[in-house]
């Protein structure tokens, strides 16, 4: 069985999907410290000035240090999700399929989620869905009770609890993974290689490292033909 662990990110890239669409069980890996700087509550979009971040402001009580990420709340005293949606709307609008998928665009701003990573988890789920990615199985590592250990070893412990026979990870992973570890457990593994084909975008130069959104935006339900460099390269 392949797996993927993963944080939960707002919106994310296509490589973000391409992970989903190759795995047969996706975690969300939502039990670990919560990262300030990452991609947990931001993300990029393209604009005619360049690119752009939206960010959903968060409680920090001045410090999130040490908070698992399931535990982040959103700041509804601002009006983050009016924003985000105008942003969006004001940058896309003039996209071929950006009516098309406005409404759920919509669906998604007009949420109310306590927490952070129930945003973020059930709007990439509704999103691979409506990618197509409809044989992945998510669920969140935080639902596994006593899993032990640090960095490799949990991660090792979170794929035996689930019954992984295969992990895939991305390439970044490469900097702190301990191949010794995965072969003592007897878990293969790859990174991920991110050789996906260009799409057309609004403003150039081209730009991949943004939210799925962009792509979705731009070709529509032709998406599936923008993960084929590496469906290729799987044969």
């Amino acid at each position: 069985m392949n797996v993927v662990i993963l944080q939960p990110s707002y919106i994310p890239w296509r490589g973000y999907f391409d992970q989903i669409r190759r795995a047969d069980l996706f975690v969300f890996y939502d039990d670990i410290q919560y990262d300030k700087h990452g991609w947990r509550n931001r993300n990029q979009i393209k604009t005619h000035q360049g690119k752009k971040w939206i960010t959903i402001p968060v409680h920090s009580k001045g410090n999130t240090q040490g908070v698992p990420i399931k535990d982040v709340r959103i700041d509804w005293s601002k009006p983050w999700a009016k924003t985000h949606l105008k942003s969006i709307t004001m940058s896309y609008s003039k996209a071929p399929y950006f009516e098309r998928y406005l409404p759920l665009l919509e669906s998604f701003f007009q949420r109310r989620d306590e927490f952070l990573a129930d945003f973020t988890i059930e709007t990439s789920i509704i999103l691979a869905r409506e990618l197509g990615f409809t044989s992945t199985r998510f669920m969140r590592s935080s639902e596994l009770s006593g899993i032990e250990g640090q960095k490799t070893d949990r991660v090792i412990n979170v794929l035996k609890r689930v019954g992984a026979t295969y992990y895939i990870c991305g390439p970044s992973a490469s900097s702190y993974m301990e191949p010794e570890k995965f072969a003592a457990a007897g878990i293969p593994f790859e990174y991920m290689q991110y050789n996906y084909p260009e799409y057309p975008q609004l403003y150039p130069p081209y730009d991949p490292y943004v939210t799925i959104f962009d792509t979705l935006f731009m070709v529509g339900p032709r998406i599936g033909e923008y993960f084929s460099q590496t469906a290729k390269d799987e044969k």
